[in-house]
């Protein structure tokens, strides 16, 4: 088990390698609602490649450091698709998205009590982890592990929805994925692109047991179509609900 998580600490591995062994909380959504997209490639989009970014800046600065950027105001141009062909990228960083992540994360870390959070002595960042979960086996890797809780950092376009947020992005099964894997509660920090504004969740139990039921539901889709023996045919999959 340790060798696995040692190669999962590779990102490449961790997403397209042995970790693609594994259910992770990525899934959830596909297996619920289309699990016909299941393990379905991503495109990376501004969203995923600002994100990333953004954490990365807290997490991995030595990465951020290294991220290309060009300073225009669209990604159209003949300018932007030689900046993708020099760099060998499919989509680049614009350098104000880069100025806005950096400015959020100065906001972030000038409150005391997120910074000592996030800089706790001895934390631990971008973690790895497997385990069985409900019979089938899963993953995570964690933002933070820290002395006495996992943090989970995030930005958002609406600080004062989170709470919805939560339930409507899989939060809620992440959560509970997480906890489970490491054994510690987790905390969402949270900081709204926009306003700037600062929040920090502790997971209810409310939001736990919600998590888990999407975890349960989602083996039972997996199990249905893609496990070691298949019950249904993907092919007559259909949704089937009174309204």
């Amino acid at each position: 088990m340790k060798d696995i998580i040692k190669l999962l600490q590779d990102d490449h591995e961790y997403y397209n390698g042995v970790g693609k062994n594994y259910l992770s909380n990525s899934n959830i959504g596909d297996l619920l609602k289309n699990p016909k997209n299941f393990n379905a490639v991503q495109e990376d989009n501004k969203n995923f490649l600002v994100g990333r970014y953004f954490h990365q800046l807290i997490l991995e600065p030595e990465k951020a450091q290294a991220i290309p950027h060009i300073d225009l105001a669209t990604r159209r141009g003949k300018a932007y698709d030689s900046f993708l062909e020099e760099n060998n990228l499919k989509i680049g960083l614009l350098t104000k998205e880069k100025i806005m992540m950096e400015n959020l994360v100065e906001t972030m870390l000038n409150v005391d009590e997120f910074r000592a959070l996030i800089q706790e002595q001895d934390v631990q960042y971008e973690v790895p982890m497997v385990k069985e979960i409900h019979g089938e086996m899963w993953k995570g890797k964690a933002d933070i592990v820290g002395s006495e809780h996992l943090i989970d950092i995030k930005t958002t376009g609406a600080i004062d929805k989170f709470k919805w947020s939560v339930r409507d992005f899989n939060y809620d099964s992440q959560a509970y994925i997480y906890q489970e894997l490491f054994n510690k509660p987790l905390v969402f920090l949270v900081i709204d692109k926009t306003t700037r504004m600062l929040g920090m969740y502790p997971v209810s139990d409310e939001s736990l047991e919600r998590g888990e039921q999407k975890v349960i539901k989602a083996v039972e889709q997996y199990r249905k179509f893609y496990g070691d023996n298949p019950s249904e045919d993907l092919d007559q999959f259909y949704f089937y609900e009174e309204v």
